[in-house]
């Protein structure tokens, strides 16, 4: 409100005729109120002036006024007492302020001339009426404007600065008075800052001497709370660090290495760099760690060699069991891990892996943990792939080779062509002056077996095998599978220490506590010594074969490995195909356009098995044709195998696994194809078939005959006609035709009509003239040629 509004809006003074009349009430905080005041004027029914009325008249007049001047006189010593006690509240309150605090200013009061409210004189007249003359009225009005315009001045005042406080409660003493020098500090917020100075200048006279710490900082970002809880610093005083720097983030966000190294050394600790992978530290040093003498093991003889050479049988002979019966189709699809013990007490342990080729990854895994090789070549097949490559893993291993010629008891049998063979691929055997032990035996009746036995047994005597007993254990994982009663169990081949019940261990990705032990002849042990293998009970999930089992001092460590193996394996699956610009991946999305792709699922009963698979799932591909594995587990077929095969439109392969009867009935609602197999030949056959079907058939051309244009004639509503003559083979309506100009071909379609003289013919053989007619198409010329063929689609194959 400016002045002129102010002015405008004054109270009315009220009057002494009759009507209505306005009158602005003003209140505390800067209220006001209009008062609507209504003023009769009451007529005196006098018949004459009396001259003792007139007097009595004066006199009354002469006695309000007196009475007035009394009562303005009072307000006025009551406003100055008032004002004179306000005066000495605020002294005291200055003195009490320079007293608490010398150094702080205090708090300037003004004084602001309190009005009191207007006062409402009225006086009775001779009748009884409210009446004033006109000088008390003149002196009534030019108080009451004086004190109204007073005090609607300080009322704007107080409503200016307290515009949005009119609520506020309690009022300072500076608020009263209408002081407009600002906000103040009050008595207790001053006293509330001196405690605080008073208590930081103790902290600072008695400052703690501060701990510096060597603080870790990992590989990966971390988040700016972490380091602050590693240093024991406030997150805040860190965040007000980078600020000054120019990083500007919050607690919660991470930061790089190197700016957290930075950030630790600017508060005085120490910075530690480490890897996530030092959890492993306590795997890698455990063998320093447990000292002890070192004790003679039994050798671990792994048997190789092609497909349907006598492997098997050969360690059923050893054994005197019978475990190729058991096996689907004769051959060995699992890595049998088996103990047995000869003549003199000595104990061997063999490793009896799978022939065909597409367990060769599972080969490369059994020549990795063994002592000795004992390579099997049937006599009257000689070296056929599989034996090459059982070599070749041999030499990478760098382990002793055993050549064992079988079958010499069969007709056709050459044990001679062996031995050559061998030479071509560096392995010279005793009889041909070589350094590689030899035997000639026949697995089915046990020939020649003691002079194999003989040879292994003086081949691990050379190796002064040892090792020792009493450190933790450590072994390979031969076969891993998913046991429904059991659950994951892991076949392991222990190589160092003695694996016991109850022992916590970590195995690739997964963890456990041993909770039994089998052997070989699945019998409950309680223990197993180094090259035993064992049946592991226990885990938490299904290893892959070829994991290293270690045995670990408490369960927080083998979770902290298994959880760190986990998130760098699913690091490494996220980062495949990062590195691709957008170009190559527009590429292959292209390339995948063009490409015919046969989805599959593949549960088997072994991880091995599943192994072996995938891989020769991999080989089944042409340049238009895949087959891509989209899932591969060990187990019987789920319900969430069937989900995912609806999602992708895949095939389930069931290997020597079935579905539960939720799943079976899923897929049969969701008609999804489920195949099961207990032989690899005829899983790869089937799905090389299948591939096969989504290749596009080969077109073939066969040319039937040749066609010269002699003359074109055009005929209304029909269109141009050539006459021509067959000039070699014949010409037929219902086949494919190429019209050649100059020996390049300008149109390849079909005749629409084909007549000789005006009638409709199917055939026209060579040196006779006939019409023809292309299908949409006249751009014909003399001397052009029409070559006629027949096209036959051919199915085509991977190989």
């Amino acid at each position: 409100m400016n002045d002129s509004e102010n002015r405008d809006n004054k109270p009315k003074v009220l009057g002494l005729k009759s009507g209505t009349n306005t009158v602005r009430q003003s209140f505390s905080h800067g209220r006001s109120k209009s008062v609507v005041v209504e003023t009769k004027k009451k007529k005196l029914l006098i018949s004459k002036k009396s001259p003792v009325i007139e007097e009595n008249k004066k006199d009354e007049v002469a006695e309000i006024e007196t009475n007035e001047n009394e009562e303005i006189l009072r307000r006025k010593k009551a406003i100055e007492a008032s004002r004179a006690e306000e005066k000495k509240l605020l002294e005291q309150n200055k003195q009490e302020k320079k007293s608490l605090d010398k150094e702080s200013k205090p708090i300037e009061v003004k004084e602001q001339n309190k009005i009191p409210e207007p006062i409402n004189l009225e006086t009775p007249d001779l009748t009884g009426s409210k009446k004033r003359t006109k000088t008390e009225s003149n002196q009534k009005t030019s108080y009451e404007n004086k004190t109204r315009d007073n005090s609607e001045k300080s009322n704007f005042k107080s409503t200016k600065l307290n515009e949005n406080k009119r609520r506020s409660g309690k009022i300072t003493i500076t608020q009263a008075l209408g002081d407009d020098g600002g906000r103040q500090r009050s008595i207790a917020s001053l006293r509330r800052r001196q405690e605080k100075e008073k208590r930081q200048m103790l902290e600072t006279s008695f400052e703690r001497e501060k701990i510096i710490r060597d603080v870790q900082i990992p590989d990966t970002p971390l988040t700016v709370q972490e380091l602050a809880n590693r240093m024991a610093e406030r997150s805040a005083d860190l965040v007000k660090k980078l600020m000054t720097n120019g990083i500007m983030v919050t607690k919660n966000q991470a930061i790089d290495i190197d700016t957290a190294t930075l950030l630790v050394e600017e508060f005085g600790h120490h910075a530690i760099r480490v890897s996530d992978a030092d959890v492993e530290d306590v795997i890698i040093n455990i063998d320093d760690k447990n000292g002890g003498t070192k004790s003679p093991r039994p050798p671990v003889v792994t048997i190789m060699g092609h497909v349907d050479h006598g492997k098997t049988t050969l360690l059923d002979s050893l054994r005197k069991t019978n475990i190729v019966s058991s096996e689907a189709g004769g051959i060995t699809q699992h890595i049998g891990a088996y103990q047995i013990t000869v003549n003199n007490n000595q104990k061997l342990t063999f490793l009896d892996t799978p022939g065909h080729e597409a367990f060769s990854n599972m080969r490369s895994r059994g020549a990795t943990i063994t002592d000795i090789v004992v390579l099997v070549v049937a006599a009257d097949d000689s070296v056929k792939p599989q034996t090459i490559e059982a070599i070749n893993h041999a030499k990478e291993a760098k382990v002793p080779m055993i050549v064992a010629i079988n079958k010499i008891d069969k007709q056709g049998s050459d044990p001679n062509k062996v031995r050559t063979e061998l030479l071509q691929h560096g392995i010279i055997v005793e009889s041909m002056s070589g350094d590689v032990l030899e035997a000639e035996i026949s697995a089915t009746n046990g020939t020649g077996l003691e002079k194999l036995l003989e040879n292994i047994t003086l081949q691990a005597e050379l190796l002064e095998l040892k090792t020792n007993e009493k450190r933790p254990a450590e072994g390979t994982v031969v076969e891993a599978k998913l046991d429904m009663g059991r659950g994951p169990v892991a076949t392991v081949l222990v190589q160092k220490g003695t694996l016991k019940k109850g022992d916590i261990f970590v195995v690739g990705q997964q963890w456990g506590k041993v909770r039994a032990l089998f052997n070989d002849k699945k019998e409950k042990i309680d223990l197993a010594l180094p090259s035993t293998p064992v049946e592991v009970l226990g885990l938490n999930g299904t290893p892959e074969a070829g994991d290293i089992l270690n045995v670990l001092p408490s369960e927080a460590k083998a979770r902290e490995i298994s959880l760190y193996r986990e998130q760098n394996i699913k690091n490494k699956k996220n980062t495949v195909g990062m590195g691709s610009s957008l170009d190559q991946l527009l590429a292959k999305a292209k390339e995948d356009e063009k490409l015919s792709i046969l989805p599959i699922i593949v549960k088997s009963d072994v991880r091995g098995s599943g192994e072996a698979i995938v891989q020769a799932m991999e080989k089944i591909k042409s340049e238009e044709v895949e087959v891509r594995v989209v899932h591969s587990g060990v187990g019987a077929i789920t319900e969430s195998d069937i989900t995912l095969a609806l999602s992708s439109n895949s095939i389930i392969i069931g290997f020597n696994v079935r579905a539960n009867t939720a799943a079976r009935e899923n897929a049969s609602q969701k008609k999804i194809d489920i195949r099961y197999y207990s032989i690899i030949y005829d899983l790869v056959d089937d799905i090389t078939k299948a591939a096969e079907g989504l290749l596009s058939p080969e077109i073939r051309e066969t040319f039937i005959g040749y066609a010269k244009i002699q003359e074109v004639f055009k005929i209304t509503g029909v269109g141009k006609i050539a006459g021509c003559l067959v000039t070699e083979g014949h010409a037929k309506r219902d086949v494919g035709v190429r019209l050649l100009r100059e020996d390049v071909v300008i149109h390849t379609g079909k005749l629409k009509t084909l007549k000789r003289f005006k009638d409709e013919v199917k055939e026209v053989q060579s040196g006779q003239e006939c019409g023809m007619a292309f299908e949409a198409y006249e751009d014909i010329r003399k001397d052009d040629v029409i070559e006629i063929f027949t096209t036959q689609e051919v199915a085509r194959t991977l190989n």
